[in-house]
């Protein structure tokens, strides 16, 4: 039997919040989003903070339960003080807020799952080859230059410690038609290696600017050894900014035909777009939320 892990983390009352969602005095905290700090795992050594947003009306209607979406680089989606460059975010509490009020997106829960600085190439990173069960002996490789490789163990902290914990804070719903996972750059690497390895979990993913790059492209193996072996093909957003690089533009158009060739259907379970004028940074980011969510999560 699994034990749990040895500590949680505590929701911090916002009046005790730390420096980001509190840095700037004149502007008090949004009150839907909730802050966590330092979830442990079983899995990863390195505690990580979480930043939950929740739609409006959750604290009106207590029955009601809500699909969710997992995110990576949670640092960057909402609070300017904390993302990468400061003052740019995914804005996605504001773009999440106008869809589900527009009635175009229906209402969900947003998790954004810190990642841990120096570690998050290995975090983000899967091994090769990917899809073997290490109790078969099969030999796992990292890139020989790069290191990395922990995305498998980063997914059981997912599965097996994070998403339990929330659904125990929050009324989140966990079928897998449900739950959600999206990142961009490594984040969408990850999110796209993790969909196809824990297909069981999650019915939706937002994969932006992946790095399809990774390990000699060895992501484009994996998903064609993997998907064979998925009953149901989980919904997939897939982007790219026709201003982030030709290498990046080129893999990830060549994913877009790998995964048709894998059985996902262009505007069903695969929407693909190539973004104009769009670049590898948090504001395209942001533009493309609001009808990633569109696809993703379209309200009923």
């Amino acid at each position: 039997m699994n034990q749990e892990p040895e500590s949680q983390p505590q929701s911090e009352p916002w009046a005790e919040a730390p420096d980001g969602l509190l840095a700037d005095a004149g502007n008090p905290p949004h009150p839907r989003l909730r802050l966590h700090r330092g979830f442990l795992s079983r899995h990863l050594p390195d505690a990580r903070d979480l930043v939950v947003y929740v739609p409006p009306g959750y604290d009106d209607e207590p029955e009601r339960t809500y699909p969710v979406l997992y995110m990576q680089d949670g640092q960057n989606l909402f609070d300017p003080q904390t993302s990468f460059i400061k003052g740019r975010t995914w804005e996605m509490c504001e773009q999440a807020d106008e869809a589900i009020e527009a009635g175009e997106v229906e209402p969900l829960v947003i998790v954004g799952i810190y990642n841990t600085g120096d570690r998050r190439l290995a975090e983000y990173t899967p091994d090769h080859p990917a899809d073997k069960d290490p109790s078969s002996g099969a030999r796992h490789e990292r890139d020989w230059q790069r290191g990395g490789g922990e995305a498998d163990r980063y997914g059981r902290l997912l599965t097996e410690d994070l998403m339990p914990w929330i659904a125990r804070l929050y009324r989140v719903r966990t079928d897998r038609l449900s739950t959600g996972l999206g990142g961009s750059s490594l984040g969408g690497l990850v999110t796209l290696f993790l969909g196809l390895r824990c297909a069981q979990h999650f019915g939706k993913l937002a994969v932006m600017s992946p790095s399809v790059w990774w390990n000699h492209k060895s992501i484009l193996g994996y998903l064609n050894e993997r998907a064979p072996q998925i009953w149901e093909r989980p919904k997939l957003w897939l982007d790219v900014g026709e201003r982030e690089g030709h290498r990046t533009l080129r893999d990830t158009e060549m994913l877009a035909r790998r995964l048709r060739a894998n059985g996902w259907i262009p505007d069903e379970t695969l929407h693909f777009e190539r973004v104009p004028d769009g670049t590898h940074d948090e504001a395209s980011w942001a533009r493309r939320v609001k009808p990633m969510l569109r696809f993703l999560f379209p309200a009923s």
